[in-house]
Order: structure tokens, then C-alpha cells, then sequence
């Protein structure tokens, strides 16, 4: 009886796990994908609730920090912090909105600021800090999520000491969800962020009410706040000193550029130009910043006067949830609980947009610096390596919101530092000396707040460079496996170098790899005839140079273009630019014996030097050692032995 043999369950599990590339790709196409045309996508206030998940959600555990890192004088500090948002990080970002309108970012402008390896390293070490960014966000969101199930009167007692099992739990549930399957769900971020704002709403008004009908609230108050501080100056001068601790409501800028490509705009937008994405999205990030700023000043004001201080510390019954606590304070636990069912869900719809961000963000890159493995653009096993990554830092911070505070904090500042040297530069490159002047300053603010948070709290940057040195050695390891592979998208022949081509057809194709020097008659008459010495050819064969110019070698893959020319009225000479000597040579003799249907022979001269020296020259500097790497990725490119091209070395 015949049987159908089932494939093993190993290559079923395989073929699931690198099953196509990230649905969200589709949604943030990287660099080298057709961009969407730019009139389609959603209302600018509908897309803002996308990047409000992220932002607004900081409203479950700012308060409660900005208490713990100011006291009394949480107010104040929390008023520096919206001078800051609005007359710093919005118009740094306003101005990002116009330099990268198709949502790369500020790591995008820096990129194209620098170039080579500096380029790509600096990019890189941006990269580590902006994982930490998102990873800190999945993790802090769910950890502050559980703590308002745990702290939850109708779930106190069930869930009293398990809090690092609920939190791995709601990191592993996003994963779950990213495993099957995500698309980015505007209209639940619509009902997310509508429902959680009103609920705030409520709660600050009644917060409100109370502190304006007990009298006493403010005048106490007043009064510690003038007996612990003196005078005005001396609370300014502290609430500028405890402003890094409260970083953490800087945060939600970056997604607001990244979500750029789902703004609608005008239907005359061009894809160069798209004026009417741009201006809704300085509207979006303009409201979502007033909005937050509003938010941020009310309940930091209503939460210092109402919440007694002990309630704020660790043990608290505020600590990491400090609205929920008035909420079931003077609106009743069924209020409350409502609340904190709002709350859990933004909370972890912030993490489900973090995510999203990670897996958007490490393909926008990667790839093109040849530094990601070939199933990082697959997002199932991303998602599991992000997922357990997550699962370490909950663990190491022992699901405490306020242990994740400093190295969230460190993310979010170096990013909106990294936009603010990146619009600085723009405008100095554009000669608008007042914005210079304006952003240079704005920078000032901003790395000075950067150094003070990483002094304080190291944490940060700890977790930052663990993640900055991982991603560089993935990268390094990455492109050397990477090394041999054909690295050339596309070739194409001009006119004269397809009839140089089409010429040779008729008989042995023969190219010598030539360096070029003064390229002078004497230069190519003597590398011919050397050539023809060391391997015995006879003198009336004819030759086709090639000679390669390297341009950027840290770039990983591009397209090819051959031209062809003739010099001194004899020598004919294939002239092309590439990252990568070795392989562009490959990719050439490729195309010419798919081309032509005869298989070609190139002459090459041995590289002095050691060889392990030219190897890092190839691997760093695209040339070095060229006739056994360009062989190398021959073989890898064309297997079969008898229609590989020949390589020849004398």
C-alpha cells in the first residue's frame, strides 16, 4: 500500500519560522522598497492615537516616578519638563518631520550625514540605544501593567508576590501575538487611547475638585514645599537638577516620525515633496505633545497633593500607579477598576507598538549593511529572540518599574539628542543661522540631560551597550559570513562595453584585472605581456581589461554599471565602481556568460603582502586579496564547476 511521506517535522517547523518577511515591513517599507504613494493612509489625529499608545501610556507610572525623583517639588519639575517638551523636543522633531517625510528618522539623517564606516558604526551604536529604547518600553509597560493587576482590591490577595510571573507573562503574550501574526490596528488604537484619555479626564477633574474644596491641601503644600526649599529660585534651581529623572515623559517623539507613512496627506503630494504628510504630521506631533503636556502637569500636581509621600515608595499602594490610586480613591474600586483595565490595556498595546518598532526598525538596516543573517528578515525568529531578550531584562530588574526608569530614561534621551545634532547639522548645511543657533542649544539641553541621567543612573547605558556590542558583533560576524556572496543587485552594460563584449563572443573571452595606475600606453602594454608570460598564452591572443574603482566599502550590495572605452587607439577597457573589488568582478563575468553563452577566462597577478593583512583589506576596504576571493564567490554564485568562469592566477 503506497504511503505519502510527510516532510519531518523539523522542516515543517523551519519553513514556518522563516515564512515570509514582517507584515509590518509591508506597512514601513524599508529603503529599497517602492514607497507607498504618499495621498493614501489615515487622518493625522487617527494616526497620532498609534503613536499615543506609546506616549500617553507613560501617564501609568510618570507621575508616580516624577514623586519619588522630585518629592513636593514634583510640580514644578514637572512643569521644566513640558518647557522642555514643547520648546525642545517638538520643534526638533517638527523639523525631522520635514528632513525624512517618508519616517526614517533622525538615524536615517545622521546616516546620510556620514558616510564609510563611521557612517555604518555610528549607526549601529544609535541602533543598540534605540533597542533599548523598545525593549525597555515592552518590558516596563508590562511590568507596570501587572503591577496594576496586583495592586487591584478584587485581585490583591490572588495575585500578592506574583508579579514577575504576570509580567513574563503579558512579555510572552505579545510575543504569541507577533508569532501568529500582527498588523498595526489603527482603529484599536483609536478605542485604546479615546477611552484611556477620558478615564484620565474624569480622574483629573475630580482630583480637581478635591484639592480646590479642601483649601488646606494647597496651603500645606505651599508651606512644606517653601520650609524644604527657601525660595523660588532655589525649587527652580532643584526641579532643573531632578529634570533628567523625569525624561521618561520626553517619550513617544521618535514613534511619532516613524508612523509618518501612514499620515494621509494632500492628494497632490508627490513622493519628493509630500507637503501635506508633512504639515499633518507636525500636527499630530504638535497636539499629541500639548495634549501630553496638559496631562502631565495636571495629575503630577493633583497626585503630589492628594497621594501621602510614604504611598509613592516602593510597597506603596501608589508606586508605579499613582492615577489608579486616586482613581479607586475617590471614585470607588469599580471606577478603579475600570481604570486599571484601560490602563493594563494601553500598557500593553505600548509594548505591542515597541515591538513593532524593533521589528521595522532592525531590517530598515541591517540587510544593507550586509550585517543581519539571512532569517533576521523573516519575523518569526525575531520575535523570539526580542521576546527572551525581554524576559533577561524583566528578570534583571526584577519587574520594577522604577529599576527600568533610568535605562528607559537613557534611550529615550539619546535618541532625541542624536534628532536634535541631526536637524542642528541640517540647518547649518541649509544656512539658517538662527536655527542653528536655536538647535545647537536645544542640543546643549538635551546631551547635558543625557550625561547627568547616565551619571545618576547608569543602568542605562549598562543596558545600552550590552545591546550596542551584541548588535555589533551579530553585525561583524554577519558580514563576514556574508563576505563571499554575490553582493551585486544588478549589471548593466553601455553601449561600447556590450560591443566589446559581443566581439569577444566569437572566440575565448579573456579579461585582465588591471589596477589602475597612470593608465599610460606603457601600463597596459606590460601588464599584457606580462600576463601572457605567466600563464603561457600565446602573443596573438587578445585581452579586455577591467579595472574596478572602489567607492564606499562599507556599503554592502548595489547595482553595477559597466562602461566601456578605448585607449591609446588599442587598449579596450571595462571601467566599474563598486564597495567591492572581488565581487564586482564575479558579478561582471557572470553576467557576460549568461550573456553570451561562453564561458569566460580572467588573468589576474598574485598580491603580495600576508595574506591574512589582505583579507582585512577585502573585508574592511573591498580590495586586497582579489584572484582568491573573486573565485570564492564564484563558487558560492554557480556551483556547478563547468559553467563557472574561469579564474586564472600567474
Amino acid at each position: 500500500m503506497a504511503t505519502t511521506e510527510r516532510p519531518p517535522s523539523t522542516g515543517r517547523l523551519r519553513a514556518w519560522m522563516l515564512e515570509g518577511l514582517s507584515d509590518l515591513a509591508k506597512q514601513h517599507p524599508g529603503p529599497h522598497a517602492e514607497p507607498e504613494p504618499a495621498h493614501k493612509g489615515q487622518r493625522w489625529w487617527r494616526v497620532m492615537c498609534l503613536t499615543g499608545v506609546d506616549y500617553f501610556s507613560t501617564l501609568g507610572y510618570q507621575p508616580g516616578i516624577a514623586a519619588l525623583a522630585a518629592g513636593l517639588l514634583s510640580p514644578v519639575a514637572t512643569i521644566v519638563l513640558v518647557v522642555v517638551t514643547l520648546a525642545g523636543a517638538l520643534p526638533v522633531y517638527r523639523r525631522v518631520a520635514e528632513e525624512s517625510p517618508r519616517g526614517e528618522g533622525s538615524i536615517a539623517m545622521l546616516e546620510r550625514l556620514l558616510s564609510f564606516w563611521k557612517g555604518k558604526l555610528f549607526v549601529l551604536t544609535l541602533l543598540g540605544f534605540a533597542a533599548t529604547d523598545f525593549l525597555i518600553t515592552i518590558t516596563l509597560s508590562a511590568a507596570d501593567a501587572s503591577t496594576h493587576l496586583v495592586e487591584n482590591p478584587h485581585l490583591t490577595e490572588a495575585l500578592q508576590g506574583k508579579q514577575m510571573l504576570i509580567t513574563l507573562f503579558l512579555v510572552a503574550l505579545l510575543g504569541a501575538v507577533f508569532l501568529k501574526g500582527f498588523l498595526e490596528a489603527i482603529g484599536v488604537a483609536v478605542a485604546l487611547v479615546g477611552i484611556y484619555l477620558l478615564l484620565n479626564v474624569v480622574v483629573v477633574i475630580t482630583g480637581l475638585w478635591h484639592v480646590i474644596t479642601a483649601g488646606h491641601v494647597i496651603t500645606d503644600w505651599s508651606g512644606a514645599l517653601t520650609t524644604e526649599h527657601g525660595n523660588v529660585f532655589v525649587m527652580i534651581g532643584v526641579a532643573l537638577i531632578v529634570f533628567p529623572k523625569l525624561a521618561l515623559g520626553l517619550s513617544g517623539f521618535e514613534t511619532g516620525v516613524a508612523v509618518m507613512p501612514h499620515v494621509q496627506g494632500d492628494p497632490g503630494d508627490t513622493d519628493e515633496r509630500p507637503a501635506g504628510r508633512i504639515r499633518d504630521t507636525k500636527k499630530l506631533l504638535t497636539t499629541a505633545a500639548l495634549v501630553m503636556s496638559c496631562f502631565l502637569i495636571t495629575t503630577s500636581f493633583i497626585t503630589t497633593l492628594l497621594i501621602p509621600e510614604r504611598e509613592f515608595k516602593p510597597g506603596g499602594e501608589a508606586n508605579g500607579r499613582a492615577l489608579a490610586y486616586l482613581a479607586h480613591e475617590y471614585l470607588g474600586n469599580a471606577f478603579g477598576t475600570v481604570y486599571d483595565v484601560s490602563t493594563i490595556a494601553i500598557l500593553w498595546f505600548a509594548g505591542a507598538s515597541a515591538m513593532a518598532g524593533l521589528l521595522n526598525l532592525m531590517p530598515r538596516y541591517l540587510p544593507r549593511y550586509g550585517m543581519a543573517p539571512h532569517w533576521a528578515r523573516a519575523v518569526r525568529p525575531m520575535v523570539i529572540v526580542f521576546t527572551l531578550v525581554a524576559f533577561l531584562v524583566t528578570w534583571i530588574f526584577d519587574a520594577n518599574v522604577d529599576k527600568q526608569g533610568g535605562a528607559y530614561a537613557t534611550g529615550v534621551l539619546v535618541l532625541i539628542g542624536s534628532a536634535a545634532i541631526a536637524v542642528t547639522i541640517a540647518a547649518r548645511k541649509a544656512g539658517q543661522r538662527g536655527w542653528t543657533l536655536a538647535f545647537g542649544a536645544i542640543s546643549a539641553v538635551f546631551l547635558y540631560t543625557t550625561v547627568v541621567n547616565v551619571i545618576e543612573r547608569p543602568d542605562g547605558v549598562k543596558i545600552g551597550a550590552c545591546f550596542i556590542v551584541g548588535i555589533m558583533l551579530i553585525s561583524l560576524l554577519s558580514r563576514l559570513a556574508r563576505a563571499f556572496e554575490l553582493r551585486v543587485t544588478h549589471v548593466t552594460l553601455d553601449p561600447m562595453a556590450e560591443r566589446f563584449v559581443r566581439d569577444m563572443a566569437h572566440r575565448r573571452i579573456r579579461f585582465i584585472a588591471n589596477k589602475p595606475g597612470r593608465r599610460d600606453k606603457a601600463e597596459y602594454r606590460d601588464k599584457a605581456e606580462q600576463i601572457k608570460a605567466d600563464n603561457d598564452i600565446p602573443t596573438q591572443e587578445d585581452f579586455v581589461f577591467v579595472e574596478v574603482t572602489v567607492t564606499d566599502p562599507s556599503e554592502f550590495e548595489a547595482g553595477l554599471t559597466v562602461r566601456g572605452e578605448v585607449l591609446h587607439e588599442r587598449y579596450r577597457v571595462l571601467t566599474l565602481e563598486s564597495a567591492s573589488i572581488p565581487n564586482a568582478l564575479a558579478a561582471l563575468l557572470l553576467h557576460v556568460r549568461d550573456a553570451t553563452g561562453c564561458t569566460p577566462h580572467i588573468y589576474f597577478e598574485w598580491t603580495e603582502g600576508n595574506p591574512f593583512a589582505n583579507f582585512l583589506r577585502f573585508f574592511l576596504f573591498g580590495q586586497g586579496e582579489v584572484a582568491p576571493v573573486t573565485r570564492e564567490v564564484l563558487r558560492e554564485a554557480e556551483p556547478d564547476r563547468e559553467r563557472r568562469p574561469r579564474v586564472h592566477t600567474g
